[in-house]
């Protein structure tokens, strides 16, 4: 029998990770018990935050004893409310933050390899491998923020899928704090290893829900010496999509496909004054980020020759031309509390969906306002909706309702989390749902991680 939580067990935290890194005051507790997108959030028992792997062991062994549900943090950038603890947690629940695991290793320049804790920023990283001949594959808007533990978390994606692919792709091993306390570590890099099952591809993806993230060996990939940003004015996203196409057949090279549509990018730049690439501005705007060494491909400019086009090869210019579509979501948070659904969709059906889609939501919210933008490469959309009250799910069903029936996914890249875990049956079949409980039971046997997250608690 577990023993409840009190003020006396309260100060054994403080015995783990000292007295300045147990939050109790609801001033400092507050930015950790909402998350960015304002939607989701509840009150926690207290926010702790451990400075190591030892330290995180610690804290869930404690959970375990006293039946206390814990909830993992990174950045807090997270959109389906899988960092924040629930409302109806009634500070039944302790936040992990884990941003102080943030000692970040020197790059294997040998094997296009680094070893960061879970707390450092996706920023941090590219810096630390700038100059070396490597990057990171991974790359969003978030950069700043987004700590490489809930990256990990949540099988991020981000601009760059296209070429190097999803987070999954990028970690090659991981240190983790499983539900019972025990610790697993495998950080060694090894390309190939078939030694059992991939516990680091189980962990990337889980949010949380199967174990803490403390640290992960990530994959560098090399760093192209010259890019070049090219933005193309298209009339319609079945021109988008084609134009796409061409561009991934005929040019090697292509690192982004990117699209705003429906007055996204007009939103972005008069709520946050960025200059307009085209006045007035297009139904879509399309990017494609081509990187290499020399000049592109002539086949680059030939496929975009048909339609009005603007580009940088500066760093700065680049910046500037991608700022209508990675200060998207800042833009649509100004004008309301958004229904944030990130969706995929089979690319051939990637166009009829935008219309469907705002066709559907229009009927049943009027006065709703609509705004999608993704990856073209990989038929990820963003559908943003404001209007509707932040709790008054039917828009959400509306949305994935639509998407499961023309056979895509309810979440592409920012997770499951609360959002949209009575979902999840659209997509995974009954037999599938109970192997997820059963690998749940297995590595989280006292149900204390992230409850509710992925999958509905019992």
């Amino acid at each position: 029998m577990t023993a409840p939580a009190t003020a006396d067990s309260l100060d054994a935290l403080t015995t783990i990770v000292g007295p300045d890194h147990v939050l109790v005051d609801p001033d400092l507790r507050a930015g950790y018990e909402i998350d960015w997108t304002r939607r989701f959030g509840g009150p926690a028992l207290a926010v702790v935050r451990p400075a190591d792997t030892a330290q995180v062991a610690a804290i869930v062994r404690w959970a375990v004893e006293h039946g206390v549900a814990l909830v993992p943090q990174g950045g807090n950038t997270g959109m389906v409310g899988g960092g924040v603890p629930a409302a109806s947690a009634d500070g039944r629940c302790v936040v992990v933050s884990l941003r102080r695991l943030d000692s970040i290793g020197d790059p294997d320049l040998v094997a296009g390899q680094i070893t960061v804790g879970a707390g450092v920023t996706l920023a941090n990283v590219h810096g630390r491998v700038a100059g070396t001949g490597w990057t990171f594959g991974v790359d969003l808007g978030a950069r700043d923020s987004a700590t490489i533990g809930g990256m990990v978390a949540t099988n991020a994606g981000g601009v760059r899928v296209l070429r190097h692919g999803s987070m999954r792709h990028q970690v090659l091993g991981v240190e983790a704090v499983l539900g019972d306390g025990s610790v697993v570590s495998r950080l060694g890099g090894l390309v190939k290893d078939n030694t059992g099952y991939d516990l680091a591809g189980l962990l990337c993806g889980s949010e949380g829900t199967l174990g803490l993230v403390t640290a992960a060996r990530l994959r560098l990939v090399p760093d192209p010496p010259d890019r070049v940003l090219v933005v193309a004015a298209l009339p319609d996203v079945t021109t988008a999509l084609l134009v796409a196409a061409r561009l991934r057949v005929g040019v090697d090279g292509i690192d982004a496909l990117e699209a705003t549509l429906d007055g996204g990018a007009d939103l972005a730049c008069d709520q946050l004054g960025i200059a307009r690439p085209f006045d007035p501005m297009p139904p879509v705007l399309l990017l494609a980020e081509w990187a290499g060494r020399g000049a592109p491909p002539d086949t680059l400019v030939a496929i975009l020759d048909a339609w009005p086009t603007v580009a940088a090869d500066d760093a700065r210019g680049r910046a500037a031309l991608w700022g209508p579509r990675e200060r998207m979501a800042e833009a649509i948070a100004r004008v309301g509390i958004p229904h944030k659904l990130d969706v995929t969709l089979p690319l051939g059906r990637l166009a009829e969906f935008t219309t469907e889609v705002d066709r559907a939501v229009a009927s049943a919210f009027p006065a709703a306002r609509l705004f999608l933008f993704g990856h073209l490469g990989d038929g990820n959309l963003h559908v943003n909706i404001v209007g509707p009250a932040p709790d008054d799910e039917r828009v959400d069903d509306v949305v994935l309702d639509l998407v499961a029936a023309m056979e895509g996914s309810i979440s592409a890249e920012h997770g499951v989390g609360r959002a949209k875990a009575r979902h999840l049956g659209l997509n995974r079949s009954p037999a599938e749902l109970a192997a997820f409980a059963a690998i749940k039971r297995a590595l989280d046997p006292a149900g204390i991680l992230n409850p509710g997250v992925i999958l509905p608690v019992a």
